[in-house]
């Protein structure tokens, strides 16, 4: 009675926890790694950094405005002796007050400071192309972390059905034994494939927390959390090599991060040679000044106050006619520097068209390995149920049966692990092309 009322109550509390855990979806798996992820979090941040060197504010158009002011005090005692024996003591105090502004303003200076601007933009450009590619890697280590858990998933249903059949086999055998109608080896036997299936069983428990906690880390949330994934697999119908080359020439990340380096390189040499002109510059500003003296020795003719403001502007022309060749050397290595952004674009592009090909045969591999494991599977299943119902009839022996049980789980657990592997490379061929982000996970 105590044993039933034991098995109830872990019915019961393992019912509640499996309604606790929650169904997490591959797409909602996608939303909060895109909110939570700590890579994702740290590149948003570095575009946002990008953003604010982009602004007007660190373009060098806007004028610089400045203000200062100052007082200063003096107190002086003076002993001043004439040639006639006199000798006169004087003590004097003053104190000085200014006041300034000025405006300075850049208006020419080689065109350096227009293409550096429109660098900062570019490379604000970059940054968010460098997001995107952060953004897609990590959705798929995402995806393939979510795979991983649901593959590890189905082969746990898998063994713990496994283990259901060699416990009911085990049953059949010890009833066999008790009649006299099999060995003590045949139930012995059952015995051990009973607890092989229960060992395999906890490591697949095992590997199922830890593949559970991994993509925890990934979503940037609680690493113990509990869950339950999708397992369910859906594969793109219209993906073909000329259009998948396509994409990828036109959206690839590590493409577009080529060409927008040269565009880097452009403005690098544009910058340069704003070195071999002049620079011109205007000024303005207001003053005040104002100097208060007091003395104990009267002095008709001697200020007490002298105040002076006013307005005053400038314009500044520089010109380094020679500056010993610097200049020239930037210039030529700024050249140099856009030649090889050229090349390793051209390098890229080769490349790329290599990963797609390569890409394309894997995932069609992938998916003729899919379809003749799924033939396998069902043979296997045949075999399975045929022996199934032999064992029970006796025209079979133990062992016989267990090879046909081992043979129908591999051939599940193959084909479970083909099914993943045809969609992890979908995927990637997704990535390369450029397509991966709002596909059909």
């Amino acid at each position: 009675m105590k044993n039933k009322v034991f098995t109830t109550s872990m019915l019961i509390l393992w019912s509640l926890v499996s309604l606790a855990q929650e169904n997490l979806s591959k797409n909602e798996a996608v939303n909060i790694a895109l909110e939570h992820n700590y890579n994702i979090k740290v590149v948003n941040n570095n575009v946002k950094m990008a953003e604010n060197n982009a602004s007007i504010y660190n373009s060098g158009y806007l004028p610089t405005l400045s203000a200062n002011g100052g007082a200063n005090y003096s107190d002086k005692d003076n002993e001043n002796e004439f040639q006639d024996g006199r000798v006169i003591n004087q003590s004097t105090t003053s104190n000085t007050l200014n006041a300034s502004t000025g405006l300075n303003y850049l208006l020419f200076d080689g065109l350096g400071r227009r293409y550096n601007y429109k660098k900062l933009k570019e490379l604000y450009n970059l940054s968010e192309i460098q997001a995107q590619q952060v953004i897609e890697n990590t959705v798929l280590q995402l995806l393939t972390a979510y795979y991983e858990v649901a593959r590890l998933t189905q082969n746990q249903v898998n063994q713990k059905t496994s283990l259901s059949i060699s416990k009911d086999r085990l049953q059949r055998e010890k009833y066999k034994y008790q009649y006299g109608q099999s060995t003590q080896l045949d139930m012995l036997n059952s015995e051990v494939d009973v607890n092989n299936d229960s060992i395999n069983l906890l490591n697949i428990n095992r590997e199922v927390a830890n593949s559970k906690r991994n993509l925890n880390l990934i979503l940037g949330r609680e690493i113990q959390k509990d869950f339950k994934v999708d397992t369910s697999v859906t594969y793109a119908i219209d993906l073909t090599l000329p259009n998948v080359l396509a994409s990828a020439k036109k959206r690839n990340k590590i493409l577009q991060q080529a060409e927008k380096n040269i565009e880097l390189s452009n403005f690098d040499l544009k910058i340069n040679r704003s070195g071999w002109y002049p620079t011109i510059g205007v000024n303005g500003g207001y003053s005040w000044n104002t100097l208060n003296t007091e003395s104990d020795v009267a002095n008709p003719f001697g200020l007490a106050t002298n105040t002076s403001k006013g307005f005053q502007t400038g314009l500044t022309l520089s010109w380094n006619i020679f500056d010993g060749g610097k200049t020239k050397t930037r210039v030529q290595n700024a050249k140099i520097a856009l030649d090889n952004n050229q090349i390793v674009k051209e390098q890229v592009e080769q490349e790329l068209e290599r990963n797609v090909s390569n890409a394309w045969e894997t995932y069609q591999n992938a998916l003729f390995v899919l379809q003749a494991e799924k033939k396998n599977m069902e043979t296997n299943k045949r075999n399975f149920e045929r022996s199934s119902e032999q064992f029970k009839l006796g025209q079979i022996i133990s062992v016989e049966f267990r090879v046909a049980q081992i043979n129908y789980l591999n051939s599940v657990t193959n084909f479970n692990k083909a099914k993943y592997l045809a969609k992890i490379a979908e995927l990637n061929l997704l990535q390369l092309s450029g397509q991966l982000l709002g596909a059909t996970y």
